[in-house]
């Protein structure tokens, strides 16, 4: 890269990420203060002049069961665990249809300059769970390609995998359908193999946002030795916003800053995500984070000539054949 580069990316799901994990019976609330978030977190970017890219639930595209019906591949996963599959949970029952499809939000997105619409797989599909196939895997993709090409005109080229989780196979499967950037995880340890769900390991990461435990976390990335698709390592996860972290929040938003910092001096990138329900509790501290956040890249912008890119603005200018 010549210029020291921001990239954001956000996985944009709603209750489709964390279906195997909450039930959704109180959480209409929260989602609904997420909807609310979506056009503010857009205006920031605006207004700050920032590209994004929103990894999004194919699922989340559609604007109604039926609508959804009708995507859907013709292969499921057949997870061993069958509470993984969207699929199965789905179809147990009515389900808030304001919690799962917002198709009017990835019309905005898709309406507000520099931000990029990417996929986060169809059914928010995990890679690495015993029963997985990379022809269901593929399958699913296909799905994401087709709705977002069909319903809005866009050709998907950035991958998010969900829960972080993928292999070479995965990636193989994402080059085959024309992806050209993915999110990929830290070197450290304590980000490896996500799907074990280690609790040492999750202890770790969350330490990590505060104190220095992992490797740095800006990098080069040199045209000569990039891969198709680009692999984007993650940088940093920006934890949500709670006051019972007391001065905890102050110090994991000033890791952050000091680390853009780094990145613009060395000329690196500096890739930072997050899921936008994650402001559905705090939304007004959760936002005021993220302006913090944008006002220092801002001042770095104007110091040091960094910019701020979306996956698929990376790719584009790193891969020969764009």
């Amino acid at each position: 890269m010549n210029r020291p580069t921001l990239v954001i990316s956000l996985d944009f799901e709603l209750h489709w990420g964390r279906f195997d994990k909450v039930s959704l019976q109180n959480w209409e609330t929260y989602y609904q203060i997420t909807r609310e978030v979506v056009p503010k977190l857009l205006s920031l970017f605006s207004q700050y002049e920032v590209e994004v890219t929103w990894a999004t639930v194919g699922m989340l595209m559609a604007e109604s069961p039926d609508e959804w019906l009708h995507y859907c591949p013709t292969s499921k996963p057949e997870y061993k665990d069958p509470r993984l599959s969207a699929y199965n949970w789905f179809n147990e029952g009515p389900k808030n249809k304001s919690c799962l499809f917002a198709p009017e939000l990835v019309q905005n997105i898709l309406e507000t300059p520099g931000q990029e619409l990417g996929s986060h797989t169809f059914s928010h599909y995990y890679t690495m769970e015993k029963g997985h196939l990379d022809h269901v895997f593929r399958e699913d993709l296909s799905a994401s390609k087709k709705i977002a090409h069909e319903k809005y005109g866009v050709d998907l080229t950035s991958l998010v995998f969900p829960r972080n989780q993928y292999n070479s196979n995965a990636i193989q499967v994402a080059r085959d359908l024309g992806f050209t950037a993915v999110r990929t995880n830290p070197v450290d340890w304590f980000w490896k193999t996500p799907e074990k769900r280690e609790l040492l390991k999750k202890i770790w990461r969350t330490s990590d946002s505060v104190l220095s435990l992992g490797k740095k976390t800006s990098y080069q990335l040199e045209k000569e030795i990039v891969s198709n698709p680009i692999s984007l390592p993650a940088s940093r996860f920006l934890r949500p916003f709670h006051p019972k972290l007391g001065r905890f929040n102050k110090l994991k938003i000033d890791r952050i800053i000091n680390e853009i910092t780094t990145a613009a001096k060395n000329n690196e990138v500096y890739h930072i995500w997050w899921h936008p329900h994650n402001h559905g509790h705090y939304p007004d501290q959760s936002l005021n984070e993220v302006k913090q956040i944008l006002e220092h890249f801002s001042a770095c912008r104007d110091q040091y000539g960094m910019q701020a890119q979306s996956m698929k603005g990376i790719a584009h200018s790193l891969i020969p054949s764009h």
